[in-house]
């Protein structure tokens, strides 16, 4: 597998799930006793919260990693109804909730105490749907499908997911070439044939592998294989907890993705988190298996936080950039550097911004770039690309190529991150990425320095930093070629 970690722009990406919502509610406490009544700790109650859950998490979870989702499931006539419409809207997710009388809104209600679940009341109506809901569900589809660059279908076995309505569902994606990815709850996978992806975890893989009629114990590969021309499915992505996951494919050998998770407090909701960012990023155009690399490991962040909390893009830059995968992730594109800064500034965190060409580094660059880090508390620096130095210094310029320039960058300790541009000036770089200090050599004067107005229409700061024996890469390249001719 090649292990880049490339994560792309989600910002354009349309996925539509479509399945069981639900809403979490939390009662938070502590336990201090237990009960006279019944040997039941007592939990006195601090707080309480409510989440999206079941396919709404889902969505939830694409909104975070930045992508434009939507989502199509049926609720109840009641207050439950009226919160998850709520939730949805504030978090611009585009829904459409079939209501259904006479029924209840899904709500699972958890008890948490002592950093743990103690307790969980489920309310739910899991009969088969009436006619009349499914094909309000099939017209609704075929509205939306059109827009899409991928499907999720969220089962949760709460009556949604018939056969009927399965393979409706991913016919129709077949049809019009839309890749397909489903979170199974269910033996019979005749309900997923025809999917992109399935992501069953272990137990669900097992119910469905060990129940084939020719099962055996020797071959498993190419019995899997089988399971996965069986059900004409591309890929099948089984979760494993602690031992990681594994990706199947029809044609190749499988991929061995290894546990990252470092503590694990509540898996609640981490299998939403895989199918999201597995779905998110296949349609964005990355690889399955570079796809699964990222489904891992946001599935590994979410673990380490009590209840249902989607991922973040930004939770998930930081924390790759912060595992041992070497300084060449410390450069990001802009809409990474954009999900980056925001993290640090959310953190309190103060985020100066410095620019350049550094072409051949010198130790007046590297002063610079000290300085400028002792300003703040992160350091990020726009890097003109191959292209920009060309056109402000000639074709015989740069020396080095961006990506060479840029390594170097990262390897210093003062450099927190680096963003490669395009424009000629860093301008548009600076209003996208909003720092708190733009600092610029004292060769400057404060009226010349780009982006002057729009720190200041933020409230941010312009420092001037002394530079010492005015070096220029310029110079240096100059002083090479003449002593050719000495």
């Amino acid at each position: 597998m090649d292990t880049t970690y490339n994560i792309p722009d989600f910002s354009q990406t349309n996925i539509l799930v479509v399945g069981d919502v639900m809403l979490d509610r939390y009662f938070w406490g502590n336990v201090r006793e237990i009960s006279p009544e019944a040997p039941v700790p007592v939990v006195k109650v601090k707080n309480k919260t409510s989440a999206l859950g079941g396919a709404g998490n889902v969505a939830a979870n694409l909104t975070g990693l930045g992508c434009q989702p939507s989502i199509i499931g049926v609720c109840g006539m009641d207050k439950g109804a009226g919160e998850l419409e709520n939730m949805l809207r504030r978090l611009d997710i585009g829904n459409i909730l079939i209501p259904w009388e006479g029924i209840s809104t899904t709500t699972k209600t958890r008890v948490m105490g002592a950093r743990q679940q103690m307790l969980r009341l489920d309310e739910e109506m899991t009969d088969e749907y009436p006619e009349n809901i499914c094909s309000q569900l099939k017209k609704c589809f075929d509205i939306v499908l059109p827009k899409m660059h991928g499907v999720i279908l969220s089962d949760y076995g709460k009556g949604l997911l018939t056969q009927e309505m399965g393979n409706y569902f991913t016919s129709r994606c077949r049809e019009e070439g839309i890749p397909v990815f489903v979170d199974p709850k269910q033996r019979d996978w005749n309900i997923y044939r025809g999917a992109t992806c399935l992501t069953p975890n272990t137990k669900e893989f097992q119910q469905t592998y060990y129940l084939r009629a020719d099962y055996r114990e020797e071959g498993f590969e190419e019995q899997v294989r089988g399971l996965l021309q069986d059900y004409e499915l591309e890929y099948l992505l089984v979760t494993q907890g602690e031992q990681g996951m594994t990706l199947f494919e029809s044609r190749d050998d499988p991929v061995k993705l290894e546990s990252i998770a470092r503590e694990v407090y509540d898996v609640s909701g981490a299998g939403d988190t895989v199918i999201a960012t597995l779905a998110a990023s296949y349609c964005s155009g990355i690889s399955m298996s570079e796809s699964g690399f990222l489904a891992n490991y946001a599935a590994s962040l979410v673990v380490g936080r009590l209840g249902t909390q989607p991922i973040k893009l930004s939770d998930l830059y930081q924390s790759l950039r912060a595992a041992d995968f070497g300084t060449a992730y410390k450069v990001f594109k802009l809409h990474q550097a954009k999900a980056v800064v925001e993290r640090w500034q959310n953190e309190g965190s103060t985020v100066v911004f410095t620019n350049g060409c550094f072409d051949l580094l010198h130790s007046g660059h590297i002063k610079l770039l000290h300085r400028a880090s002792e300003l703040g508390d992160k350091l990020i620096v726009g890097l003109n690309s191959d292209n920009s130095i060309q056109r402000i210094k000639g074709d015989d310029r740069p020396i080095l190529p961006e990506q060479e320039r840029a390594t170097i960058l990262t390897e210093l300790e003062s450099v927190d991150s680096v963003v490669i541009f395009d424009e000629e000036t860093p301008y548009e770089l600076i209003e996208s990425l909003r720092p708190d200090v733009l600092v610029k050599g004292n060769d400057y004067t404060l009226e010349d320095v780009v982006g002057k107005d729009l720190m200041e229409s933020w409230g941010g700061k312009v420092e001037l930093v002394e530079l010492e024996g005015q070096k220029s890469s310029s110079g240096i390249v100059e002083k090479i070629r003449n002593s050719g001719h000495s």
